[in-house]
């Protein structure tokens, strides 16, 4: 398959996944949203991003891909430990969902070729979520800022959390920083997508965001040091920025990030280690150890398991977790053995930002913006396809006249 033109109309189904992994739960919006009419369009969302990349890859053109392989063998313990009916017919339900999903992965992994194409369409459509989020702020700061989340920022046109609202301004902020460095973009765009999305990720608080991007820029950036005088210079004034913003500021630096609360809800972090424990002290059957209790809601006794690898062992099991960290080490081994470039930075950032987020949250087993980003880092380690051969124009020879053909006699 020789190397071909990535058509605008894969931005618009890269859009509706995203807009099918948005969610239904979150703050009260300045409009009142039924969940069900939000299903309905995320659902919608999913069908329609299939039924697209199924018209413009109609002859099922796919690339090998092990990331995709292990997304597809996680469908195995979701159907069995789902078909149980446990967690009730949602579970089948999300099953089909997480298929459609990995299944529109597969048609548009025809055009994964290492390029920056598919960061592009990231950043753009996470920025078009964030412009909805910061008109939601303007037009109803109470709503956007709501005292039942503590002050912190959520989406007020559509049903976000803070730390959803965190995650998308933290992985564009860091791929467009990588883009910059690898002169793939000027510094004016770059400015208006990270200044705006800077002071979004500061008014959510959220420091598991901050965290993913403070340590995946280090290992992204760290990894084009040897190459690039950009991230050397880049590098350097971002530490001597740190070490003055740690000892000038320090004590507002804590205060952010403490968000007010005490030293023990913050140790227990927020309430989720009681949750965990008792997650783990629950009895289980052989097959729940093994395939897990079904795809749910990421919850257990009705509250938010927020870790991604005990979301797993509860929906999927022990087999599912085996395979999630499998597509964790395999994208990462790939990051590792590629020589230094822009794309392996911006994998590199992707992969770690994941990894790191994936203490508390959840959603590595399932259909998420977590596995869209590992998508992304999925085609930009994908080896360019082989370019088609010229094919060398047959050149007519002139009839050679009967008379020249007979051999002459000495």
């Amino acid at each position: 398959m020789g190397a071909e033109h990535t058509p605008r109309l894969v931005g618009v189904v890269w859009g509706l996944l995203i807009l099918n992994t948005l969610g239904s739960a979150g703050a009260k919006t300045i409009v009142p949203l039924p969940r069900s009419l939000i299903q309905m369009v995320t659902m919608g969302a999913l069908v329609a991003a299939f039924a697209l990349a199924l018209a413009l890859n109609l002859r099922l053109r796919i690339r090998a891909s092990a990331f995709l392989l292990l997304l597809t063998l996680l469908l195995v313990p979701s159907v069995i430990s789902s078909a149980h009916l446990d967690s009730g017919f949602g579970a089948l339900f999300r099953c089909a969902r997480l298929a459609l999903f990995v299944g529109t992965l597969w048609l548009l992994s025809r055009w994964w070729d290492g390029g920056p194409t598919f960061v592009r369409h990231h950043i753009r459509l996470y920025f078009a979520v964030l412009g909805s989020v910061a008109a939601g702020a303007v037009i109803s700061p109470g709503a956007a800022l709501p005292e039942l989340y503590g002050g912190r920022l959520v989406g007020a046109l559509w049903p976000l959390t803070p730390p959803q609202i965190g995650q998308y301004a933290a992985v564009i902020i860091g791929l467009t920083v990588l883009l910059v460095l690898g002169r793939r973009t000027d510094r004016t765009s770059a400015a208006v997508i990270t200044v705006p999305a800077l002071v979004l990720l500061a008014l959510t608080h959220t420091r598991t965001a901050t965290l993913g991007l403070l340590i995946g820029l280090a290992l992204a950036i760290t990894s084009l040091v040897l190459t690039s005088a950009a991230a050397r210079r880049f590098f350097a004034w971002a530490v001597l920025c740190a070490a003055v913003a740690a000892v000038g500021f320090g004590s507002a630096l804590q205060a952010w990030f403490l968000r007010g609360q005490s030293q023990e809800n913050f140790t227990s972090l927020t309430g989720r280690a009681k949750v965990w424990h008792a997650l783990l002290a629950a009895p289980r059957t052989t097959s729940e150890h093994v395939f897990g209790a079904g795809l749910g809601d990421k919850s257990f006794g009705g509250l938010p398991i927020d870790n991604s690898w005990l979301a797993v062992y509860q929906e999927q099991g022990i087999t599912g977790v085996a395979l999630v960290a499998a597509v964790v080490v395999v994208l990462g081994g790939v990051a590792l053995l590629r020589p230094p470039s822009l794309s392996r930075a911006c994998a590199i950032f992707l992969i770690s930002y994941c990894a790191i987020a994936s203490y508390t949250e959840a959603g590595l087993g399932d259909a998420s913006p977590y596995l869209l980003h590992l998508a992304v880092a999925a085609s930009l380690l994908a080896a360019p396809a082989p370019a088609a051969p010229l094919s060398t124009p047959a050149v007519p020879q002139r009839p050679v006249p009967r008379w020249a053909r007979r051999s002459e006699v000495a």
